[in-house]
């Protein structure tokens, strides 16, 4: 099982990380990261969309329905949320911040109990472990930022250190 300690570390990782890759990304113009790259999602931005979108969804579930989650439309993952690249930065912030304070208000007891939600995937309700489920969302996170890497460092753009390792401690 993972703690409430894990999941800030993580969520304030997620924003680190993603600062840096919408930083590194803005070094393209529109239509550049809008290129279809032959990436899962096929873009920089779609991906980009579809982590939003996941994000979203997880936190709305684990929140039963934020403003943030109750304020994107029912769209699959694979559909971009956000055709306007400032959209989509601006939704990425407020999202990160969000996650943040929720992970910040995460208690031992809701980590160790089930959750169950409804997958429109699947069309079932489901049920696991709250703290796996919290690790699949930070894992997705990362999962399809690694392909954002990918596709800048093929556009000769560098990042940087992104191991979780050398976050700076002083970004809180």
């Amino acid at each position: 099982m993972i703690s409430q300690e894990y999941a800030q570390h993580l969520a304030r990782y997620n924003r680190w990380m993603n600062d840096k890759v919408y930083a590194a990304s803005e070094q393209l113009s529109d239509a550049e990261r809008k290129a279809d790259r032959g990436a899962f999602f096929k873009s920089i931005h779609s991906t980009l969309n579809h982590l939003v979108w996941g994000d979203a969804m997880w936190l709305g579930r684990f929140t039963q329905g934020t403003a943030l989650e109750r304020a994107m439309p029912s769209t699959p993952g694979n559909v971009d949320v956000h055709a306007e690249w400032n959209a989509l930065k601006a939704a990425r912030l407020a999202l990160d911040e969000e996650l943040i304070t929720w992970a910040d208000s995460l208690d031992a007891t809701w980590l160790a109990c089930d959750f169950s939600w409804y997958s429109g995937m699947t069309k079932t309700t489901r049920s696991k472990p709250s703290w796996l489920l919290v690790t699949h969302m930070f894992n997705h996170q990362t999962h399809h930022r690694g392909q954002v890497t990918t596709l800048l460092s093929q556009q000769k753009i560098d990042l940087g250190a992104t191991d979780l390792m050398m976050m700076p401690t002083q970004n809180s």
